[in-house]
C-alpha cells in the first residue's frame, strides 16, 4: 500500500532523509522508533506534503500512485491521514465544524455526496463515545484547552470520521496516561485494522506497540532504517537503548 524507496529529503537545505527504503503493505501496522533527530517526524511530514520538506531523491508509491506528484489535499482526499505529535490549537472554530468541513471536503473531492448536518452529528457523537470523549466537547475550538490526553483522543475521533485508508501517526501516545493510552490503542486498531488499511506509527517507547500489536517494528537512525523485527525489537529497544540498534 504504501512503498519508499531510497527517500531524501532536506529541511533547511539540511539533509534528514538519507535513504529511507520501507514497504506497508495493505492490511498491517509498522512502528518507526528512534533517537531524537533521526527523522521520525520529518519522515511523516513529507508523506503528507508539509511545505518546507524537499524531497531531494528517492519515490513513494501510494495505492499504485506517486504519491509526491500529489498536492497535501490530494494525499488527504486519496485517503493518507496525518496525526500530529502536537495538534494545533485553532480559536474561533468548533470542532465539529472542522470535522464536518474536513469531511466533506474530501467527499466532494473523491466525487461522493455531501453528509447532511444531522447525519454528521450522528457520525461524530458515535465516534466521540468509542474514545470515551464528551461529544460537548466537540463543540468548544479545536483543541483550545485541550488537555494533551483530549487532544489524541479528538484527533482518533476525527480519523474515525474520516476513515482514511493509510494513517501516518507521529507518537500518538505523546502526553498520554495509562487509560487514555490504551483507549487510542483500542481506536488505531478499530479504525485502521483491515485488509484494505495500512498504518505507519512513530513512537519513542513500546508502551503503545503492546496495545497496538504491529506487524513490524523498524528503527530510524541518521536518516536510515538500520533495523527491522517484531515488537521483541521493541521491548528490546526499552531495555538497551539504541546504541546497538544499528545493523
Amino acid at each position: 500500500m504504501l512503498k519508499i524507496e531510497n527517500l531524501q529529503a532536506t529541511v533547511a537545505d539540511k539533509p534528514i532523509l538519507n535513504g529511507v527504503s520501507l514497504d506497508v503493505p495493505a492490511g498491517e501496522v509498522h512502528a518507526i522508533m528512534g533517537p531524537n533527530g533521526s527523522g521520525k517526524s520529518t519522515l511523516a511530514y513529507v508523506l503528507s506534503g508539509r511545505p518546507g520538506y524537499n524531497v531531494t531523491g528517492g519515490s513513494v508509491a501510494f495505492d499504485g500512485r506517486d504519491l509526491l506528484e500529489m498536492e497535501p489535499h490530494e494525499r488527504a482526499a486519496a485517503g493518507l491521514f496525518l496525526g500530529f505529535q502536537y495538534p494545533v490549537e485553532i480559536p474561533g472554530i468548533s470542532y465539529l465544524q472542522f470535522l464536518r468541513e474536513s469531511l466533506n471536503s474530501q467527499r466532494r473531492l473523491r466525487g461522493e455526496a455531501e453528509l447532511s448536518a444531522g447525519d454528521f452529528i450522528k457520525l461524530a457523537r458515535e465516534q466521540a463515545k468509542l474514545l470515551e470523549m464528551d461529544a460537548e466537547m466537540l463543540k468548544r475550538p479545536v483543541n483550545v484547552g485541550f488537555s494533551g490526553g483530549e487532544k489524541k483522543r479528538a484527533e482518533m475521533v476525527q480519523m474515525g470520521i474520516l476513515q482514511p485508508k493509510f494513517a501516518l501517526l507521529d507518537e500518538t501516545d505523546s502526553g498520554l496516561d495509562i487509560d487514555a493510552l490504551r483507549i487510542v490503542g483500542e481506536g488505531i486498531n478499530r479504525t485502521m485494522r483491515s485488509a484494505n488499511k495500512g498504518v505507519l506509527l512513530i513512537t519513542h517507547y513500546e508502551r503503545l506497540l503492546e496495545h497496538v500489536r504491529p506487524d513490524r517494528v523498524h528503527v530510524l537512525q541518521a536518516g536510515r532504517i538500520t533495523r527491522s523485527g517484531d515488537i521483541e525489537l521493541a521491548r528490546e529497544l526499552e531495555s538497551t537503548g539504541y546504541a546497538e540498534a544499528t545493523a
